[in-house]
This record gives structure tokens, C-alpha cells and sequence, in this order.
């Protein structure tokens, strides 16, 4: 199923899902001092604070048009976060129980708001050693394993982002058009985060068929590039979302990269953080990290280039991390009057 944009009054925040803004950020690549243009996609305007609401809409309407989903029927799926808010939302308004099963390492924002739009959230504890706030390949496998069993134990649809169609469709039927028609001009790059691969897989398709010479390059976290044949020497990482040493992901196998880079948590952290100071736009660490890979490309590959990126969450997610310190070299003024 192809679902239709809603431009006018929209009957549930499902139709408010998509059509977000593409930003050029102008200011940042001045302060980095490169040519060239980064056009981001500010993905983080969905309802659900993430590129996730996409996917979330594609499978569960997919799933419903082929008739795989019952009235009713209750929904898993393992998540970071992002894909489980976007399957809350998604369910609180079509009628469906929905179980996340989510690594008590990712961010305690995510759970509060996956609870707050009627989610039954499981936490899974990590494995051993084990950080909060960095979640590590082992400890998805766990939660891979609780989610299998309460699929099994419910006899529940189980929304698989790794494995369904719709996480590729949803890119590739129209976050990736969405760009093509909103940049105005040919568009030379791409970089993405991976974490399932359906944005990068399906917007890469979608740019391609139009450009073939499109360069789109994966990005992983340093130390955990296990997609780029490297091994894998930091499991734990604070780019929450991907990075989790899973070797075969089912949306990259007919869409491989043209080239592979990889960011660290500091780098990622510096230019979210730059993103926000210099351009007004709050996104998370794997925005972050997709700007640090644009940035690169453009002092080395690709200088001049027109580049894309997705701002993939907001970065209220993170509140509770190491991406957001107290202080970041603003001072802060805390004015007395009452009346302001």
C-alpha cells in the first residue's frame, strides 16, 4: 500500500506523518569553512520526533492492506525508541495493543514517551559490561530474543523493521521524493546512519533512479563498522540506533553503498551541538553523526558538492545523555522579575 500525504486538515496525527522541511545549512558550512551545500531533511517534525513515524505507518498499513494484521491484534517490535514511538502512535489511534521491547541502555526520554502514547514498554536488561546509554550488538540480541518470545506468547503481529518491506518502502515511496522535489537542484551525495538500512536503502533508490551517479555513502560508528568489513573493537557506542555489529540487514542487499564512513560519539556530539548553536535545529547524535560524514565529504571527496542528510530525531531524546552537557560554552542568565 502507498499511502497519500494529507495537505489539509488531517483526520489523526497519522496524516500528519511525512512532508517535513528540507533545510540548507548554510551557516555550519561556513563555520567549518568548506564549499559546497548540506541539505538537511528535518525529519524530527514528525509527530513522533523521528524519521521512524515513516516506518511505522508503511508497515502497519501494509500489514493491514495485505491482510497480516487483525483488528485488535497486538503489535511487537524491538526498538531503540524511535520505531516503537512511531508504532505507538500508530496504534493508539488505529485500535492496536502495542508491546516495545526496548535495551534498558537507550535513553530514558524514549521509554517516558513511548509509555505516554499507551505503549506496554519491556526493558531488557544489558549484557555484561554494560553502560547506560550505549547499547552494544549483544544487547540487541537480547532483546531480539524477548521480543521473539512475547510474539510467540501473544500471537502478535510482529512490526520487524530488519526484516518488512515497509521500512524500505517508506523511504523509497516518499521521504526520498519528498527531497527530489523540495532540493530544486541535482543532488550529488547522500550520507546516513545505519541502523535497520531502510532509510538509506530506500532513499537511495529513490535518488538514484533519478541520478544515477547519486554517491551514497553508509555511516557507522567508529570502532563498530562491522557493515564495512571492519572489526568490531567498541560494541558500546553512544550513537543510539544502529552501530549494532548485525552483518546482514535485508534493506541493504539489493541497495549496496557506494562507500562507507565512519564517525565517532565525539564527532557526532560536536556537530549536533554545532547543528543546534548555528542553525536553530535540535537533532540528536545519529543526525550528528550523518553532518559529520557530510562535513568530511566535503573536505575530501566531494568538495562543492550538493549534499543530503536526515536530521533523524530531535534532540529532546537525549536530555538525559552525554550529548547535551549543562553548559556548552553559552553562559546562562536566569532573570528575577516574575513578570517576564
Amino acid at each position: 500500500m502507498a499511502f497519500q500525504w494529507n495537505n489539509g486538515l488531517c483526520p489523526s496525527a497519522v496524516e500528519a506523518i511525512g512532508q517535513t522541511p528540507l533545510v540548507e545549512l548554510s551557516r555550519l558550512v561556513a563555520h567549518a569553512g568548506l564549499s559546497g551545500r548540506i541539505l538537511a531533511k528535518v525529519e524530527y517534525l514528525n509527530p513522533g520526533l523521528s524519521k521512524k513515524d515513516r516506518v511505522a505507518r508503511q508497515m502497519i498499513e501494509d500489514a493491514e492492506g495485505q491482510g497480516l494484521l487483525r483488528p485488535r491484534q497486538t503489535v511487537v517490535e524491538l526498538t531503540s525508541g524511535n520505531t516503537g514511538t512511531g508504532l505507538a502512535i500508530l496504534c493508539a489511534v488505529k485500535g492496536y495493543h502495542f508491546v516495545a521491547v526496548m535495551s534498558a541502555g537507550n535513553s530514558v526520554e524514549r521509554v517516558r514517551m513511548m509509555a505516554a502514547l499507551g505503549a506496554e514498554v519491556i526493558l531488557v536488561d544489558q549484557a555484561k559490561p554494560a553502560r547506560a546509554g550505549e547499547v552494544s550488538g549483544a544487547d540487541l540480541r537480547l532483546v531480539e530474543q524477548e521480543a521473539h518470545r512475547i510474539t510467540l506468547e501473544r500471537g502478535a503481529f510482529r512490526a520487524d523493521q530488519f526484516l518488512l518491506e515497509g521500512n524500505f518502502r517508506a523511504h523509497y515511496l516518499h521521504t526520498g521524493p519528498e527531497i527530489l522535489a523540495q532540493a530544486g537542484c541535482v543532488i550529488d551525495g547522500f550520507c546516513d546512519f545505519v541502523g535497520s538500512g531502510g532509510s538509506f536503502a530506500g532513499c537511495s533508490a529513490a535518488f538514484k533512479e533519478r541520478n544515477p551517479a547519486t554517491f551514497c555513502c553508509l555511516v557507522e560508528p567508529e570502532r563498530a563498522a562491522i557493515l564495512a568489513g571492519q572489526p568490531v573493537t567498541r560494541p558500546q557506542h553512544p550513537i543510539q540506533g544502529g552501530g549494532y555489529s548485525m552483518a546482514r540487514l535485508a534493506a541493504l542487499q539489493a541497495h549496496p553503498p557506494d562507500a562507507y564512513l565512519q564517525v565517532s560519539g565525539q564527532e557526532a556530539a560536536r556537530a549536533a551541538q554545532d547543528l543546534a548553536r548555528l542553525e536553530g535545529l535540535f537533532a540528536g547524535y545519529s543526525s550528528g553523526a550523518n553532518l559529520a560524514a557530510a562535513k568530511e565529504m566535503l573536505a575530501t571527496t566531494h568538495p562543492g558538492a550538493t549534499l543530503v542528510v536526515l536530521l533523524n530525531d530531535s534532540g529532546l531524546k537525549y536530555l538525559s545523555t552525554d550529548l547535551w552537557p549543562t553548559r556548552l560554552g553559552c553562559e546562562t542568565f536566569f532573570l528575577d522579575s516574575p513578570s517576564i
